[in-house]
């Protein structure tokens, strides 16, 4: 955790707060930008382009630091003008994945994120009319096999065995 975001936490000046920020993005077929909060916020990302994020309400339940090879970061949007909604149907329609980034920024600078951005993908999906809860997953490390490329005789045709 940055130290700014350790001093707000610690303290909790009146004049600066965090502003959680979640990106959702389905290949090309869309993205969606929300914070929390009444307005609207431009912030700045990793490369560098100054984007908009869109106030939403919005809980997020962040994962506990631990061990274990899955982390969950669940999330609830109030679905307020049903654009979610229909950008959700619209993925799991195209059977496309959807990713989701996880920011936090400084209200006093909004320039970058205060620590690194956290890039997960939705394992679980949940709509309604009323709003959406999603539980976004980092990657299962422990499951994950090593080397990733696997050497086999299609791919290195020496390792066939000749009889």
């Amino acid at each position: 955790m940055s130290e700014v975001l350790q001093r707000i936490y610690a303290s909790a000046p009146v004049n600066d707060i965090p502003i959680h920020t979640l990106e959702l993005k389905a290949a090309d077929l869309w993205e969606l930008r929300i914070c929390d909060g009444f307005d609207d916020q431009v912030a700045g990302i990793e490369n560098g382009d100054m984007v908009t994020f869109k106030a939403s309400g919005m809980g997020v339940s962040l994962p506990q630091r631990g061990v274990k090879g899955r982390q969950d970061l669940q999330f609830q949007i109030d679905n307020v003008s049903g654009e979610a909604l229909a950008l959700i149907d619209l993925a799991i329609d195209a059977g496309v994945k959807i990713d989701v980034i996880y920011r936090v920024y400084v209200s006093s600078d909004l320039s970058e994120p205060a620590e690194p951005a956290v890039t997960m993908k939705a394992a679980d999906v949940q709509a309604t009319s009323q709003s959406i809860n999603v539980v976004a997953s980092f990657n299962d490390l422990v499951n994950k096999a090593w080397p990733n490329k696997r050497y086999t005789p299609s791919i290195a045709p020496g390792l066939k065995y000749f009889s």
